[in-house]
């Protein structure tokens, strides 16, 4: 009986008002212009491809490496906070939704009232209780949603879940990104480190051997003063990459969050035979699919965009309708039987007349946002398009560079080579040697930074493509 008194008081006109809501005050969306050249300054590289499709299983196939993103996908706390945030927005997206549907509750209560007799001065002086049952569904405050109001903040929560979930997929990228270059950077400090001792060893050999020259009377105090600047210079090395090694490996547990096995430490070295896919870049308009930061600027741009929609509408008159259906009665038995049926119906008008200018500010903000946001959105392109170009140069740029650091090194060798013949057979004195030692440990020391900068290269290549995310 509830039910068919709430379903004809109230249900006709609810229906009646959702066919009425069709309108909708939104700025009708266009993307943008890219804001950039068609193609990049490097076209050479920039061939057609899919390489940043590949998943970050594909492109890293190092044991050791691909343990160490698996861990830090799993426990990095920034991954995770970012994807709390896509749950908060998801749940907001269900709040804003919901405000379109009425909100329907089921009461029951009950008022009691006693009246001490001759209160009313009546010709019944004795005392009156009575009793009132009552139980319904009601409507509460459902707002008519004429103008789109409602459905503009609900596309604005949509597109701002859309936009985290983007970030998210950024947030992602750049961490694998960190990873393989914090561990690519313990691999070359392993090595540096390494030279380094082994540099000083060699340096103190050579020292020890001056001396000995010195206290013999061949050597002068030059010669010894030489000798023991390569020894220093040696052994203050190996104390800055102990110190950076140590500090690599701290940077790995923060971004992996967790402790990290050692087994995954131990042989960390650029001597193995790193490799990795190649990545062609295709055009900058790839750029609008596959980098996640471009694909959340736009989602807010678009959250903007709904945002006007919605200041539009609060210039317009708002409906809201509170409706109920149910049964009366005096007493519980009689409160399902007939002739108890009762319903309250209760629409009410807002209509803005002067608010101080409020309406009109906000529309003026709503409208500002959104060509901060369209700012925003090609400062995203453009910032993508500049990290693609300087990737591609430096793709370029780092195979030549170690060419020539591998054939200085070569070159650097056969001077050592030479220097040390030259001193046994007696031509050249030992500084010679010194000089030549000091440079080959010089070139070693570039060849590993420079082989080290053509790695993470190539790695930033595959991240400002949007490389990883893809499972």
């Amino acid at each position: 009986m509830i039910i068919e008194t709430f379903r004809s008081a109230v249900l006709p006109l609810a229906l009646s008002a959702v066919l009425l809501n069709g309108c909708s005050l939104e700025p009708k969306y266009q993307r943008p212009a890219l804001p950039v050249a068609n193609h990049y300054d490097y076209g050479a590289a920039a061939t057609p491809g899919d390489g940043a499709d590949l998943p970050w299983q594909t492109f890293f196939t190092d044991p050791s490496l691909r343990r160490l993103i698996s861990l830090s996908l799993q426990n990095n706390r920034d991954l995770r906070v970012a994807a709390l945030n896509v749950e908060v927005a998801r749940s907001q997206v269900q709040i804003d939704r919901a405000a379109l549907l009425p909100s329907v509750n089921l009461s029951a209560g009950e008022t009691a009232e006693h009246i001490p007799g001759g209160l009313y001065n009546t010709a019944s002086t004795g005392p009156i209780t009575y009793h009132e049952f009552n139980t319904s569904l009601a409507v509460t405050s459902w707002e008519l949603d004429f103008f789109g109001r409602l459905r503009s903040l609900r596309d604005q929560a949509l597109e701002q879940y859309l936009s985290l979930d983007a970030t998210r997929r950024a947030t992602r990228i750049s961490l694998i990104s960190q990873v393989a270059s914090g561990y690519l950077s313990l691999c070359a400090d392993n090595d540096l480190l390494k030279l380094a001792q082994d540099t000083a060893k060699s340096q103190q050999a050579s020292y020890d051997l001056t001396k000995r020259g010195y206290d013999g009377g061949v050597y002068s105090d030059q010669d010894l003063a030489q000798a023991e600047t390569s020894v220093r210079s040696a052994q203050a090395d190996v104390a800055t990459y102990t110190r950076q090694v140590r500090q690599d490996v701290n940077a790995l547990r923060l971004l992996a969050g967790t402790d990290l096995p050692a087994s995954l430490l131990s042989n960390a070295g650029l001597n193995k035979d790193w490799h990795f896919p190649a990545t062609p870049a295709g055009l900058p308009s790839d750029l609008l699919a596959r980098r996640p930061d471009i694909i959340a600027a736009e989602h807010t741009l678009k959250a903007s965009n709904a945002n006007i929609g919605a200041a539009r509408a609060a210039f317009f008159p708002s409906i809201t309708l509170t409706a109920a259906g149910g049964s009366t009665s005096s007493t519980l038995s009689s409160l399902l039987n007939g002739g108890t049926g009762a319903w309250s119906f209760m629409p009410s008008v807002n209509l803005p007349i002067f608010d101080g200018g409020v309406n009109k500010a906000n529309l003026a903000i709503a409208k500002a946002q959104n060509r901060i946001e369209i700012a925003d959105y090609e400062k995203a392109i453009q910032t993508a398009f500049k990290e693609v170009g300087d990737a591609l140069a430096g793709q370029d740029t780092y195979r030549d560079e170690l060419q020539a650091r591998e054939q200085d090194t070569a070159a650097n060798q056969r001077y050592f080579g030479y220097a040390k013949m030259r001193f046994q057979t007696g031509v050249d004195s030992y500084l010679n040697v010194l000089v030549a030692q000091r440079s080959l440990y010089t070139a070693q020391q570039a060849l590993i930074t420079t082989h080290l900068g053509q790695l993470n290269q190539q790695i930033t290549l595959y991240e400002t493509l949007g490389g990883g995310w893809q499972s």
